[in-house]
């Protein structure tokens, strides 16, 4: 209650905001200029006239926009200042009006009719078409543009991250940035709940046709939150930039999976709204596992083997709702509501073997099944207030936000022989309250200043209830031994502080610093009475304080780029890996926390040549990154009431040095088609401390190397046809104990526009010439040898379309208008934030 009081307090600061900064200057000014064009004859509106506005005096037009079909025309976002409008149509000529005046007090002009006088026929219609690159390469950031991604149509948001450079996805749809795991992914700038909880699953919920681009940053600077040593990955969801009524409807029906997804839009003055909801909805998939495990403890040596299979069924759905209002030019008021809603069912089994290397007596043959139910939902509402001061870029912008998830896991576990029958639910409840403001000053054309503050206030809970069930599941009885529940806080206090100076000779340098203060709090409860079997916890906790330097020096070479970046970042361990609770949901592989872990530090340095040949662009990067207190599960091999299970533990294992190299390039040999590819290979090589070399074989500490490569075409063929090719390929990931499997695929689609481009259908297909992918898993250390063999169907066939509507007057993007809101970059990826489980295995 206390955090919904600060978040409402936070809302109802901004809305007075307006009253405690005042209008005192004519800085950027946010306004409209509009009127109606009428024929001097006709006294008929002109309909597609052009717009062109230009400041008084200048030669070259900076916006325009076409008359609708009732002659209207609206110019928005525009500064105050004094314009010149002229306004052009193929029989008419041109008539110039100089000045046109807004000011901060009136940014609004309204022109009224404006009467031109023909001297042709008019032409009836206008149609003027832009193209954006498909990557772009930005001072601080790579931007993959997904909208013009043709074979992304009809998947999800893992689809689209498979084919953004640098950016890599494996088989369970685990993201990492070259090659690391620990990225924090947002969506519009900002965090969700349900991504802190499982990202994974929460990502297969996502269309891609809900997609507009994807950032990607490998040396964030102090501004970020230090959290993700990997780097950060955005998101942006589709808007347009429009004043009018518009949107779109899209959607794809697969042997994969099904997707549909629909946008609106309106813009009218200066507020706008929109909104959108999509959806999918997969077919069952059925996978198959083969395992071969063998352990040794004191007293037991055992082999097991089994042959199983797994069907899963996906659903999702995401929509949100965005409201923002620009009083005037000094202070404005933004809003977003999203929610979200999935989840997956997984039914499976097999036979399973139990062989006693010491006592063959005691050898055994059984079946086993398992059935889990997997719910996510939540909702993510964040408001920010934006002042501008005189000075053209001197603001202050006020955040709040307050993102709610639930995750829900019921599951069961029935054997035949050797283990106990189980089931269990595991319910996870996360709150998360953040309050942010961040404060941009130029003090000069040199030197500008961004300073901010930042606090967030994590509440999660972790019921986990597991019972003791008859062979059929039924007369289900607490086992108070294995059941759990806890409640974990953490508090994050960040200040930061960056500088960024232009020197001469188009040198520039972006200096920065960034303090972090985090607290811990675990608390097991008892709502049990304890018993004798009952695991014993102790709360703990624990502070830390970060400091985060980073720096960055550019040379502009005439269209070309040179920089050389420092940055540091951490990785806090989350609840999943801090709860001493041992988890026993899986019999045959256990998992246990560990509240001493101390959060990885990571310290990169990247040199960063980017140059444009033409209409090619190709980029080049070579890094080096010291990771200290490395986090990583050592599995070992415990005698559990005479049968030895695999049980894995979370520890600071190792430091570890990578050296890595990186690539991407797209070159247009013809005017028609594009190709485009991207490499990244770096080392792996940890230094294991000393108390955990005993679980390690020396042949884990040899240095590996590691790569995701990545290849495409696109061809634009006559009467609006075109077809595009991708493949990518991720080599096996390594860890201090054995290695993740390979993982690469291909696709091919194509793609009809019709009605003005306004429409389209297209076919997509992925693997069409296999239906399955092989993945192959070794896990290795002194009395524990395991290899998985897994086969997944990735084969898909599916139709997509699309249609957009609405008659609209498109404006070019503002350059001096910064995304506001919320950013929490700083929560560990895939970590189990909620305390609930995706799958019967993880619970916490």
């Amino acid at each position: 209650m206390k955090r919904l009081l600060l978040i409402i307090i936070i809302f109802c600061a901004t809305l007075s905001a307006k009253a405690q900064f005042g209008v005192g200057g004519g800085s950027s000014i946010k306004g409209r200029i509009s009127g109606t064009v009428i024929d001097s004859l006709s006294k008929k509106p002109v309909d597609y006239a052009t717009i062109s506005l230009f400041k008084s005096g200048a030669k070259t037009p900076i916006n325009g926009v076409l008359t609708d079909d009732k002659g209207n025309f609206k110019l928005d976002n525009i500064s105050a200042g004094s314009y010149k409008i002229t306004i052009s149509f193929i029989g008419y000529p041109t008539k110039t009006i100089d000045p046109v005046v807004t000011t901060a007090s009136k940014p609004d002009n309204n022109m009224g009719s404006v009467v031109i006088a023909p001297s042709a026929r008019a032409l009836k219609e206008v149609q003027i078409v832009g193209t954006v690159p498909l990557i772009e390469n930005k001072i601080d950031k790579i931007v993959y543009n997904a909208e013009k991604d043709l074979t992304a149509a009809g998947g999800n948001a893992t689809d689209v991250l498979q084919k953004v450079p640098l950016v890599s996805v494996d088989m369970n749809g685990n993201v990492a940035l070259r090659g690391d795991q620990n990225v924090r992914v947002l969506i519009n700038g900002r965090p969700s709940g349900a991504t802190s909880a499982s990202l994974s699953d929460v990502l297969k919920t996502i269309p891609a046709d809900q997609i507009k681009s994807i950032e990607v940053l490998t040396s964030p600077s102090a501004k970020y939150d230090a959290e993700g040593s990997g780097g950060i990955i955005n998101i942006i969801t589709k808007t347009k930039n429009a004043s009018g009524v518009s949107g779109s409807v899209s959607g794809g029906v697969g042997t994969r999976q099904n997707n549909g997804n629909m946008n609106f839009n309106y813009n009218k003055n200066r507020f706008n709204f929109s909104a959108n909801l999509g959806g999918n909805a997969g077919w069952p998939q059925t996978s198959f596992t083969e395992l071969n495990q063998t352990l040794t403890a004191p007293g037991v040596s055992q082999r097991n083997t089994n042959s199983s299979s797994s069907e899963i069924k996906r659903h999702g759905i995401r929509g949100s709702i965005t409201a923002g209002y620009e009083f005037n030019g000094f202070n404005s008021i933004n809003s977003t509501l999203a929610l979200n809603d999935g989840g997956f069912n997984r039914t499976g089994g097999g036979n399973y073997s139990f062989e006693n290397l010491l006592d063959p007596t005691k050898n055994l043959v059984y079946t086993g099944t398992t059935t889990s139910r997997n719910k996510f939902s939540g909702f993510d509402w964040n408001v920010d207030y934006t002042h501008k001061f005189k000075k053209e870029g001197h603001e202050i912008v006020v955040s709040g936000q307050w993102s709610h998830s639930i995750i829900k896991t019921d599951y069961s576990n029935l054997f035949s022989a050797l283990y106990p029958n189980q089931a269990g639910n595991n319910n996870g409840k996360n709150n998360e309250y953040t309050a942010q403001a961040d404060y941009t000053l130029p003090i000069s054309k040199v030197f500008k200043l961004e300073a901010g503050g930042k606090t967030i206030q994590r509440r999660i809970n972790s019921l986990y209830d597991i019972y003791a069930v008859n062979s059929d599941g039924s007369n289900p009885i607490l086992d108070r031994q294995n059941s759990n529940l806890y409640d974990y806080n953490q508090n994050v206090y960040a200040g930061y502080s960056v500088f960024t100076i232009n020197l001469p000779k188009n040198y520039a340098i972006l200096a920065g610093a960034r303090f972090e203060n985090t607290q811990i709090e675990g608390d097991p409860q008892t709502p049990y009475a304890s018993g004798t079997n009952a695991q014993t916890l102790q709360p703990f906790t624990a502070s830390y304080n970060t400091y985060i330097p980073s720096l960055t020096l550019q040379k502009v070479l005439g269209a070309n780029t040179i920089k050389l970046s420092y940055s540091k970042r951490i990785q806090r361990p989350s609840l999943q890996v801090l709860n001493p609770f041992i988890d026993r949901s899986n019999q045959q592989s256990q998992t246990v926390g560990n509240p001493n872990l101390a959060p990885e530090v990571s310290q990169t340095v990247e040199l960063n040549y980017n140059a444009f040949i033409k209409s090619s662009v190709v980029n080049v990067s070579a890094y080096y990154k010291h990771t200290a207190d490395l986090i990583e599960g050592i599995a070992s091999p415990v005698n559990d009431n005479g049968v030895v299970i695999n049980r894995t533990v979370q520890n600071n294992v190792a430091a570890n040095n990578s050296l890595g190299a990186s690539f991407f390039g797209s070159i247009n040999p013809i005017k028609a088609l594009t190709i485009r590819a991207s490499i990244n290979v770096f080392t792996y090589n940890p230094s294991v401390y000393a108390q955990y070399a005993s679980f390690i074989n020396p042949d884990a500490l040899k240095t590996r190397v590691m790569s995701t490569m990545f290849g495409s075409a696109s061809v634009t063929l006559p009467k609006n046809f075109i077809v595009e090719a991708f493949g990518f390929s991720n080599s096996a990931r390594r860890t201090i104990q054995g290695s993740s499997p390979a993982f690469g695929i291909y696709a091919l689609g194509i793609k009809k526009q019709f009605l003005e481009k306004k429409a389209s259908i297209g076919f997509n297909t992925i693997q069409p010439f296999a239906v399955d992918k092989s993945f192959n898993q070794e896990i290795s250390s002194p009395g524990f040898t395991q290899s998985v063999r897994t086969r997944i169907p990735f084969q898909s066939f599916g139709v997509t379309f699309s249609y957009s509507f609405g008659k609209v007057s498109f404006a070019p993007a503002n350059p001096n208008k910064k995304k506001k809101g919320v950013n929490n970059d700083d929560v560990i990826q895939g970590g189990d934030q909620t305390g609930g489980g995706a799958a019967p295995a993880g619970g916490r």
